[in-house]
């Protein structure tokens, strides 16, 4: 999704990648195949690149710093990703006031001791709700300690809604934020995004963007990160952070002026950041997730005839039930009416409905 901006902004992009699977391989000429946790593949691929970037969160901290020692341009570096690699990092250095209560724990007697209810998290590799688990007995959550070793305990949150902020932050400390988002989830992934959040006051949403823009300068960021919060009241708590372009943003291609893909290359190349005004009152975006249907494209004849407002963004991936594939965007003046626009269309690509 970085091609398009990349060609308009004359910008090469080279792309290490397991297999010539991978969606930004089929896309990129001349992928490079290779181990991202090598650090003499790594090494060999940064050669000849002015900055490395990345689409996720897992590459190894450590071969990040030695490279960076070497001399290799990162963004976002090694310091700023941790707080995304490491939930524990991240809780350490936010304000108390914006974390739920929390603990790390490595035995039974922490787990007795912070109590049940809990929400049990691996430190690092979760995500889409993986790594996460609501636990309702202690020894529950015991036998993730048994299993995973050190785990991070957070407090059960009766939240309103989840919302997500992006915001851009360059190399010399320019930032930009785009409207806060509420993510509607299903089975620990999102599955809908409503821009802007129809159910925050203008006074919680402008709190949530300052909360957002705030952390982009604590963690020193360079890039395009989500912060991902529950809404409790008139309370935010962090969730989690997102160091790169996020689901929760993929609307931004069709409703705002930049896209997060186009912004964060602005970001790391130092480039002045662009607008993030929305193109209408409201964007909705939904995510065609996988079902047993394997024949993704017919069902454009339909979509595409039943709504030509519809926007339709595949990402080549192999079929598999459950596995984001995709996502459909509307943008107009009457949220419910884009939610149900974006909600059919994801629905009837994906297999679930076939009228």
């Amino acid at each position: 999704m970085m091609v398009s901006p990349a060609i308009a902004l004359g910008v090469n992009l080279k792309v290490l990648a397991d297999s010539m699977d991978e969606s930004a391989a089929q896309v990129i000429p001349g992928a490079i195949l290779g181990d991202y946790r090598d650090l003499a593949t790594v090494r060999e691929f940064a050669k000849d690149c002015d900055v490395i970037t990345f689409d996720h969160e897992h590459v190894p901290t450590g071969l990040i710093r030695t490279l960076e020692a070497e001399g290799v341009r990162i963004q976002p570096s090694a310091d700023a990703l941790i707080h995304a690699q490491d939930k524990s990092y991240l809780r350490k250095a936010l304000e108390p006031s914006l974390s739920p209560r929390w603990a790390i724990a490595a035995s039974a007697e922490e787990v007795h001791d912070f109590g049940a209810p809990l929400i049990v998290k691996a430190i690092r590799g979760g995500y889409d709700g993986r790594g996460v688990w609501n636990c309702v007995t202690v020894e529950e959550a015991i036998e993730l300690v048994v299993q995973l070793g050190s785990v991070l305990l957070e407090e059960v949150v009766a939240f309103e809604c989840e919302v997500a902020v992006l915001v851009a932050r360059s190399q010399h400390g320019q930032a930009a934020v785009w409207a806060v988002t509420e993510t509607v989830q299903a089975d620990g992934m999102c599955n809908e995004t409503i821009t802007p959040a129809p159910n925050l006051t203008a006074e919680l949403c402008g709190r949530a963007q300052q909360i957002a823009l705030e952390i982009a300068g604590l963690v020193n960021l360079v890039g395009v990160m989500a912060v991902e919060m529950f809404v409790i009241g008139d309370r935010l708590l962090v969730n989690e952070l997102a160091m790169r372009p996020h689901n929760s943003g993929h609307w931004t291609i069709d409703g705002s002026i930049t896209s997060q893909f186009e912004q964060h290359l602005r970001a790391i190349l130092d480039l002045p950041l662009g607008a993030t005004d929305l193109l209408a009152p409201f964007a909705v975006m939904a995510n065609v997730v996988g079902t047993e249907k394997t024949n993704l494209y017919r069902p454009y004849l339909h979509v595409f005839a039943r709504d030509p407002g519809l926007k339709v963004h595949q990402y080549g991936k192999t079929v598999r039930p459950g596995r984001k594939l995709g996502h459909v965007t509307v943008i107009g003046s009457n949220a419910s009416d884009l939610r149900q626009r974006a909600a059919h269309a994801a629905d009837y690509i994906s297999g679930v409905i076939d009228e």
